[in-house]
């Protein structure tokens, strides 16, 4: 029976990983990948148990595997933390900071925040990587992220985060796209799902976020969709909507610099769904973190015209619309 794991097979393991590859994970690294190798196989060895996958694809964690990335990475994001706390007694500010965002909030949040945030500190080492929701929340437990921009849309089962704050910046309304010529398009503002029971959908495919949000919703007026067309690119989504070929949920911030020259954009009527978009970071932030988060919430109030919401969300919506909706 293991007693005692060694920190630096732990700490290799997460990389993989997270990585989903050992030679991507050997070159973030700086180690050859079959030393990465040697070290997770004398990892299995001392559990008496596998812990990676082998595909042809890369690998994946085996459920022991899974186990142990999880608390993998709570374990090196709290000797990262106490670096951190120990380089703050010291008189020594954050240098670094590392966010992870999704494209649309990439687009339309990041810009300015991170603009202000090297304004303000100048010297400071800023990156971005492109996280599609709902990955991510390990990166982030583990410090190889400060700060995750993540959504989730109604439907959508919630991301257990132990050790994390997640707070929402704003609601993002699903609006309705349909091609210009269909009939529904010169019609009232509003439409009720039920009326687009055989209809056309263009959606992601099965378990992708919008493709469940798809689902939940039509649940709620009783059919169930067609998708015909799957697709995780919102622009082209849009593309084969304008092509006259289905309709689709689309959020508004996708919209808005998207071309309407050949769809036509309704409310749904009945209901205000809205996939609700969050900042994630570590419980203890540093500076950075905070200053960043704070120029995020002033970005989501400029796109959201002060609509942004306030801490302490209930999360996605998807509920009756108030007096005058629709």
């Amino acid at each position: 029976m293991v007693r005692e794991l060694d920190v630096n097979r732990l700490r290799v393991l997460v990389e993989v990983a997270h990585a989903g590859s050992i030679a991507e994970a050997a070159r973030t690294l700086a180690f050859t990948p079959s030393a990465l190798s040697q070290q997770i196989a004398k990892l299995e060895a001392e559990l008496g148990a596998r812990v990676l996958e082998r595909r042809p694809g890369g690998v994946v964690p085996t459920p022991v595997g899974a186990v142990l990335v999880e608390h993998g990475e709570r374990v090196i994001g709290e000797l990262r933390q106490a670096r951190t706390a120990v380089d703050a007694a010291l008189g020594v500010q954050p240098q670094h900071l590392a966010l992870g965002s999704f494209a649309t909030a990439a687009q339309a949040l990041v810009p300015m925040a991170l603009a202000e945030l090297k304004s303000r500190y100048p010297d400071a080492e800023l990156s971005l990587v492109d996280i599609e929701p709902p990955d991510g929340y390990g990166l982030v437990t583990s410090g190889d992220l400060d700060v995750l921009i993540t959504h989730r849309y109604p439907g959508g089962p919630p991301v257990p985060h132990p050790g994390l704050e997640r707070r929402s910046l704003l609601d993002d309304p699903l609006r309705l796209v349909l091609p210009s010529g269909h009939q529904h398009a010169p019609r009232t503002p509003g439409i009720d799902l039920a009326r687009l029971a055989e209809e056309t959908w263009i959606s992601g495919a099965p378990g992708i976020p919008n493709r469940v949000c798809l689902e939940h919703l039509a649940r709620q007026a009783e059919f169930e969709p067609r998708v015909a067309y799957e697709s995780a690119d919102y622009h082209v989504i849009l593309a084969l909507v304008g092509a006259g070929l289905g309709i689709a949920l689309v959020p508004e911030s996708v919209l808005a610099g998207a071309d309407r020259s050949r769809v036509a954009v309704r409310e749904v009527r009945g209901l205000t769904p809205a996939r609700e978009i969050a900042v994630v970071h570590r419980r203890r932030p540093t500076v950075l973190v905070r200053e960043l988060t704070a120029f995020l919430r002033t970005a989501a109030d400029a796109v959201s015209g002060g609509g942004a919401r306030k801490e302490g969300g209930s999360g996605p919506a998807s509920r009756p619309a108030g007096p005058g909706a629709g």
